[in-house]
Parts: structure tokens; C-alpha cells; sequence
């Protein structure tokens, strides 16, 4: 029997710099295919930036990251996608919103209708959307056919209950419907228990 794939972290550390103290240290953790993981824990804890390097865009300083026992691709295409708290800084404020949603290649229609988008914001500027229907975008522009791993960090932070609610009944459709793994960042356990079938919590560095 086929293993499903899995996302790893093996042994990562970090830091900024040589005598820094380290952010992250010796940290293991492994996601399958549509399993759901919430990385829970006070600001400072190193939750962000752990979800940087599980997405590739950070360089773990000890350890490596494998996607289905192989180094996470540097370059092309990559299984693993993130979204951020903040919509806004995630989007070029020049463009309208068809291109920015097209960026990484042609969205499927009806990825955007599952996101809930109207075809009249695909001709608005980013200023002229809320941040919930921002956020649907950021979310639909990553869910392109060969997304394996789906990372949210604080993706509902800035928004109000009742978008909150919309976002994640729509986020968690998606990984339902593509058999998703899926990484949730956050200092809410409340949303982590109701969202993910296991909650890892990351301890404080107290001796760095």
C-alpha cells in the first residue's frame, strides 16, 4: 500500500544571526495528506517563522524540511502553500484583482466560486475590497490542482467574527474537497480544537 505523502520537519533550528538566540531548536514535526495540525502558542514562540520554513521561504539554519521523504523544491513547483494574517501586504496594490489572482497561472472557475468571489471583483483594485474579500483571494490563488499542503497562519486575525466564521467554513471545504494537509497557526486554542484534529503546542526557549 501506497504511503500517503507527508510534510516533515527533521531537527529544525533557527536563528538570524551566529550568536542570536535561537528562534527555533531541534524541532520535529510531520503533516500527512489531509490531516489538519494546529501550531498553537504565544507570540515570540517561533510559530511563524517555523510555518516560513515548512513553506520554503525561509532556510532552516540546522535540519531540513522533506515533502514525501524528498527536500522541499527550491525552485517550480512547490506542494505547499502559505497565507498570511494580512491580505493586503500579500497582493500588488497596482494591479486588479483577476491579475493577482492569476499570478501563479489560470485559477479554475470554480475554485473561485467555492471562495465565495464575485465576478465584479475581479475588476476592482485592492483598495476598493474589505479584507475578508481579499482573503478569499489569497486563499483561492493558492489552491492550485497540485497543493498537497495548505499553510494559515493567524489567516483570520484582522477580521470580524461573523468573516471569520465565512473564511474558515471555506478554507476547510477546500482541504476537505482536495484531501488537504493543512498547517493552522495560532494563539487561539478555541479555534485550534474546533478546526484541527491535533493541536502541537511549541515550548518557550527559556535557555538560548
Amino acid at each position: 500500500m501506497q504511503l500517503e505523502p507527508r510534510l516533515e520537519a527533521k531537527h529544525v533550528s533557527f536563528r538570524y544571526q551566529k550568536n542570536s538566540p535561537w528562534i527555533l531548536r531541534d524541532v520535529d514535526l510531520s503533516v500527512r495528506a489531509g490531516e489538519r495540525v494546529a501550531l498553537v502558542g504565544p507570540s515570540g514562540y517561533g510559530k511563524s517563522t517555523l510555518a516560513k520554513i515548512l513553506a520554503g521561504y525561509a532556510e532552516p539554519v540546522e535540519g531540513e524540511v522533506l515533502w514525501d521523504g524528498e527536500p522541499l523544491p527550491k525552485k517550480g513547483f512547490c506542494p505547499v502553500q502559505m497565507i498570511g494574517q494580512h491580505p493586503e501586504r500579500a497582493v500588488n496594490p497596482r494591479w486588479k484583482m483577476a491579475r493577482i489572482v492569476n499570478e501563479g497561472g489560470p485559477v479554475d472557475g470554480q475554485v473561485l466560486r467555492d471562495m465565495g468571489i464575485e465576478q465584479e471583483w475581479m475588476k476592482r483594485w485592492p483598495s476598493e475590497l474589505s479584507g475578508g474579500e481579499l482573503q478569499r483571494f489569497c486563499i483561492a490563488r493558492a489552491l492550485g490542482p497540485r497543493l498537497k499542503f495548505l499553510i494559515c497562519d493567524e489567516i483570520s486575525t484582522m477580521l470580524d467574527v461573523v468573516t471569520q466564521a465565512q473564511i474558515w467554513q471555506k478554507v476547510l471545504e477546500a482541504a476537505e474537497k482536495g484531501h488537504l494537509g493543512m498547517i493552522v497557526v495560532t494563539h487561539n486554542m478555541a479555534l485550534a480544537e474546533r478546526v484541527c484534529e491535533r493541536i502541537i503546542e511549541l515550548p518557550r526557549l527559556d535557555h538560548r
